[in-house]
């Protein structure tokens, strides 16, 4: 009998010291990540977003060519990345600062916080232009007029709202009457602000139906390039060969790149040259951050 309650305190207090322990040592989904792999969220090859991420912050190899690790977690949709991050702690990526809401934690880059005016005044080093694109020789009465509104201060205004107008001192636009349909495709990026803009001329010229497809920027380039659409959108500067090809390229917009983290993650800023490190896989874990 004796022997029976010494085992059984035994076991009970073996039991106590593991409860004990997991409560004091064991870390909770969503908890301290300093000691944690940093887990790459990136956007996918054709991104307007990737593409001018990867060229503003140096993550290429000695030939130029995006050497952005291979083991990162690669996403279609700035959505998606946002997700993405919000459902892992240790997780870092990159989204359109006009996407960013409070879900997730934009990172100030070389000590500058991401704002309007910090891209505005090109202190913020990671921006990027937003365009529009189109074949001259493919352009309809409505595709011109749809690019005027844009241009116009009605048309900036609304990109005003969210990322910085480019067209200052702009005339107001006049309703054309024009009617028929158009279709718009490209950057997941421009794409949300893209309909803002579809809806608002829609309401001046009530005989227009817009359709708006968000693909990612390569994809759009090339839908306009083969006829598929009329008018592209790209987060990113058109190279030398797709101008070559026919495009006119019309910067719209500028926009910020933001460095995103989990809300709980308790870093607030990295260097650029911390954030290259990152991607390119030299630094892999956030302990190396100190």
């Amino acid at each position: 009998m004796c022997i029976c309650k010494k085992t059984t305190a035994l076991v009970l207090s073996g039991v106590a010291i593991l409860l004990g322990m997991a409560g004091c040592g064991a870390s909770e989904p969503g908890g301290d990540v300093r000691g944690r792999d940093i887990s790459i969220v990136a956007r996918e090859e054709g991104s307007g977003t990737r593409g001018a991420f990867v060229e503003i912050m140096g993550i290429v190899d000695a030939d130029g060519v995006d050497a952005t690790v291979q083991t990162a977690e690669v996403v279609n949709s700035t959505s998606v990345v946002t997700q993405t991050v919000v459902g892992n702690p240790a997780a870092i990526g990159y989204i359109s600062m006009g996407s960013l809401d409070s879900t997730v934690k934009a990172l100030a880059v070389d000590g500058v916080e991401g704002t309007a005016e910090h891209v505005k005044d090109g202190s913020y080093p990671v921006s990027r232009p937003f365009h529009i694109c189109y074949r001259e020789d493919r352009l309809t009465d409505l595709g011109r007029d749809f690019v005027k509104f844009i241009l116009s201060a009605d048309g900036q205004a609304i990109l005003g709202e969210t990322y910085i107008a480019v067209e200052e001192g702009a005339e107001a636009y006049t309703a054309s009457g024009v009617t028929g349909k158009l279709s718009v495709n490209g950057s997941t990026s421009v794409g949300p602000v893209m309909m803002e803009l579809a809806e608002a001329y829609r309401n001046w010229n009530p005989g227009v139906t817009i359709d708006v497809q968000q693909t990612g920027s390569g994809a759009g380039i090339t839908a306009t390039l083969d006829g598929s659409c009329e008018i592209g959108m790209s987060s990113r500067d058109l190279n030398e060969e797709e101008l070559a090809q026919g495009l006119t390229a019309v910067r719209i917009a500028l926009d910020g790149i933001a460095v995103i983290v989990n809300q709980k993650n308790p870093v607030t800023g990295l260097t650029t040259q911390q954030i290259r490190d990152i991607f390119l896989g030299n630094v892999t874990s956030w302990s190396e951050l100190g």
